[in-house]
């Protein structure tokens, strides 16, 4: 019977291959990143144009304008890689 030390004796800390759970990772946070952008997006033109009297155009204006800022401030930016 093997003792609970042999178990554990083909690993090596640091040797793992980690691709699958770095692209895993990579995904989920640009799902986040880009999905909290457009909630917020579409919550204040949904708000403008239903709880104030701004309106339709107004407030899809102002979420345009949340996107753009957003999509230049969340973009990857070269070099950034860790």
């Amino acid at each position: 019977m093997a003792s609970a030390h042999d178990s554990h004796a083909d690993y090596v800390p640091g040797e793992m291959p980690i691709a699958e759970q770095s692209a895993t990772f990579t995904g989920v946070m640009g799902m986040f990143k880009w999905g909290s952008l457009l909630t917020a997006a579409s919550l204040a033109w949904l708000v403008l144009w239903f709880c104030t009297p701004a309106g339709f155009f107004p407030g899809l204006v102002v979420a345009v304008i949340m996107l753009a800022v957003g999509i230049f401030a969340l973009r990857s930016k070269p070099g950034a890689g860790h």
